[in-house]
């Protein structure tokens, strides 16, 4: 079937919301370069008229925010979007305030956390539940006792990894709490084989994203690595825990709604 302004919609996912959210990511990238325009303004200053413009475009984060976008934007619904985007910015907020307070990474603004970084975060949250239904398509066929034999391999290990990642900080409650929440969604899967799935797919963005984070020294970790291991998995874990609220809103709300109207 040739690709037309009909059928390319139809193959790639998108509705009328999926325009609604292309929208909605346009206004909020302006917003932030309005709002934050002196570091806008000091990354514009950067272009050098004397080389050639391809050599100087950051073609990695083009191609994150060009991923990004076509994943939003891929069968979109705001029935389920609108949770995840509040959860991914909240969640968002609390994880790099941990981070940023305890010193266990740093941006080059030195604000702890930097709000202008915090809409990344539901950006990424709806890219990986796309990212997550479409691995979960393609791998519907295996067995679910393969996922739960992985999945006791792989999250026990990232806590060790996690673990030795923080000691610098078990001092610090925010560490602390950071430890028990993992500790307690490892220990209490509700579907193994959707938080390892949603594990890999937000542990693969988010080897894209650590890599032009650090590299471009945006952010630093206080071990300097360009990025640690740890970083890149705790993008998966950090969308495990923001999922497992969404389900605990989705099992909660209706009974909720019936107690008020009671």
């Amino acid at each position: 079937m040739p690709l037309t302004s009909k059928t390319l919609p139809k193959l790639l996912g998108w509705n009328r919301t999926s325009y609604i959210l292309f929208s909605s990511f346009l206004a909020l990238l302006f917003l932030i370069g309005y709002v934050w325009w002196p570091l806008l303004e000091a990354y514009l200053a950067t272009y050098n008229p004397t080389l050639p413009l391809w050599v100087q475009v950051d073609w990695l984060l083009l191609g994150i925010w060009l991923v990004m976008t076509l994943l939003i934007m891929a069968n979109a619904s705001i029935k389920t979007d609108w949770l995840i985007t509040v959860v991914g910015f909240f969640g968002g907020l609390v994880i790099e305030s941990w981070g940023t307070q305890t010193w266990l990474w740093s941006y080059y603004t030195y604000e702890r956390p930097p709000l202008w970084i915090i809409p990344a975060w539901p950006i990424a949250s709806l890219s990986i539940d796309r990212l997550y239904r479409l691995i979960r398509r393609w791998t519907q066929s295996l067995p679910d006792q393969m996922f739960a034999t992985f999945y006791w391999l792989i999250f026990p290990a990232f806590y060790l990894l996690m673990l030795l990642f923080v000691t610098p900080t078990l001092n610090k409650s925010l560490t602390v709490m950071a430890l028990l929440l993992c500790a307690f969604l490892i220990l209490t899967p509700t579907d193994k084989r959707a938080m390892l799935l949603i594990f890999l797919a937000g542990s693969g963005l988010g080897y894209f994203l650590e890599r032009w984070g650090t590299t471009r020294q945006c952010w630093i970790y206080y071990t300097l690595e360009t990025p640690p291991i740890f970083a890149v998995l705790a993008h998966g874990m950090a969308a495990v825990a923001f999922w497992r609220v969404a389900q605990l809103y989705f099992l909660f709300a209706p009974k909720m709604t019936k107690l008020v109207r009671g």
